[in-house]
C-alpha cells in the first residue's frame, strides 16, 4: 500500500517528529510512504538512519506529476496542495483522505473521531475526508506505537546504555532529563531537583544554556539525538521532562514519572487541555502540582512532592494505554485495511 504523508513545520520539531514516527512505522509493515514535507532539516539528526519504503519530497508548491497513494494524511490540518488534491479527485478509485489531528485527552476527541467532511466544491469535490483523533481511550484513535516497544523497553540496560554515551550518574544520583519550552520557572525546578544528588541531562533547547550546576545537582549538556537514542534516554532516565506531543508519548511508553511541558498558547487554552489529561490518566494529586507548577498555572512547589507517587502510577498508566490497539493498526482498521 502506498501513503502519501503531508507535513508542515510550524515551529519546533513535534510536527515532524509525529510524521516521521508515523512514516516509520507505515514502512516497517511492509507499505510505501511518500513523506512531503515543508522542512526536512531535522531529520537530518532525528533520522539519520532510514528504513527502505520511505521517501521524504519537498512540499510541492505547484502541481507535481504524481499518482497520488492509496492513503493521503494531511498532518494536523496542513491544507493539501490544490494541485494534488485535483488529482486526487481524479485518480480511479480516489485515495481515502485523512486528517490527522492533534492529540488531547478533552472529551471532544471522542465525539469527532472519525467524523467525515464531504468536499462540496474546490478541486476535492466530491471526495470526502475524515478526521482521526489520536487519544488516550477505546473511542479515540489510540497512540502511535510500533511492534515490539515495550519488549525492546523491558529489555533495555539503562545503566549501561548511559555508561556508553558518558552520560553516567556518580553513586546516589538520580538521572533525570530536561527538554522544554521557554520556562520562567526554571530557577524553581533546579532549586527542587538540588534537594538530592541530581544529574540533569539538557537537551538542546530555549532552557539548556541557562541550566547551571548547584550543590547537589550538576548537568550535561546533550546533543541534538535521534529518535531512537532520545528514547533510551526516557527509559534510562528517573525523571523525565518533555515537551510538545512526541516525546509526551514516548514518555509514557517509558513508564517511568514525568512531567509534561505543554505548548503554550496565547489565549492558555492549553490550560484545560492540561487539566483534562490530568484527570483522564487520574494523576496523583500531589504530582498535578508539579505539574501545574511547571506549566505556570501556580507556584511550583518547593519540593518534587509526589515523585512517589508517580512511580507506581506511570507504569500503571502505561499497562492501561497499552491494552487499546497501537494508533496506525486503528488507522488501517478504520480505513478497512489488515492491521
Amino acid at each position: 500500500m502506498l501513503w502519501d504523508l503531508f507535513c508542515r513545520v510550524i515551529d519546533n520539531h513535534g510536527d515532524i517528529g509525529v510524521c516521521w514516527r508515523l512514516a516509520r512505522d507505515m514502512a516497517t509493515r511492509g507499505d510505501a510512504v511518500r513523506l512531503w514535507v515543508d522542512d526536512a532539516s531535522a531529520l537530518a539528526w532525528m533520522a539519520p538512519r532510514r528504513p527502505t519504503g520511505i521517501e521524504v519530497r519537498p512540499w510541492p508548491e505547484e502541481d507535481v506529476e504524481v499518482v497520488p497513494g492509496d492513503v493521503v494524511v494531511e498532518a494536523f490540518g496542513c491544507e493539501l496542495p490544490e494541485g494534488f488534491v485535483a488529482r486526487m479527485a481524479a485518480r480511479q478509485p480516489t485515495p481515502r483522505w485523512i486528517n490527522l489531528e492533534y492529540l488531547s485527552a478533552e472529551d471532544y476527541v471522542e465525539r469527532c473521531h472519525g467524523l467525515a467532511s464531504p468536499q462540496s466544491s474546490g478541486p476535492g469535490a466530491g471526495l470526502a475526508k475524515h478526521f482521526f483523533y489520536p487519544g488516550f481511550t477505546p473511542r479515540t484513535g489510540g497512540l502511535l506505537r510500533e511492534p515490539g516497544l515495550r519488549e525492546r523497553i523491558a529489555a533495555f540496560d539503562g545503566p549501561t546504555w548511559l555508561a556508553t554515551q558518558g552520560w553516567g550518574p556518580r553513586p546516589q544520583e538520580r538521572v533525570v532529563s530536561l527538554f522544554a519550552y521557554a520556562n520562567p520557572g526554571l530557577p524553581a525546578l533546579l532549586d527542587a531537583l538540588a534537594q538530592a544528588p541530581t544529574l540533569l541531562l539538557a537537551c538542546p533547547g530555549p532552557l539548556q544554556q541557562q541550566v547551571a550546576d548547584r550543590p547537589g545537582l550538576r548537568h550535561l549538556a546533550l546533543p541534538y539525538l535521534s529518535q531512537d537514542d532520545y528514547d533510551c534516554l526516557l527509559w534510562a532516565c528517573d525523571l523525565n521532562f518533555v515537551r510538545g506531543e512526541d516525546s509526551f508519548v514516548r514518555a509514557q511508553w517509558a513508564g517511568k514519572p514525568f512531567v509534561w511541558h505543554i505548548y503554550p498558547q496565547h489565549d492558555d487554552a492549553h490550560h484545560a487541555k492540561l487539566e483534562a489529561f490530568m484527570d483522564r490518566a487520574a494523576l496523583p494529586g500531589a504530582w498535578r502540582r508539579v505539574w501545574r507548577g511547571w506549566n505556570g498555572l501556580a507556584p511550583l512547589p518547593a519540593t518534587l512532592e509526589g515523585l512517589d507517587a508517580a512511580h507506581a502510577h506511570a507504569p500503571a498508566w502505561r499497562e492501561q494505554l497499552a491494552a487499546q490497539p497501537d494508533l496506525l493498526s486503528q488507522l488501517r482498521s478504520f480505513l478497512g485495511f489488515p492491521s
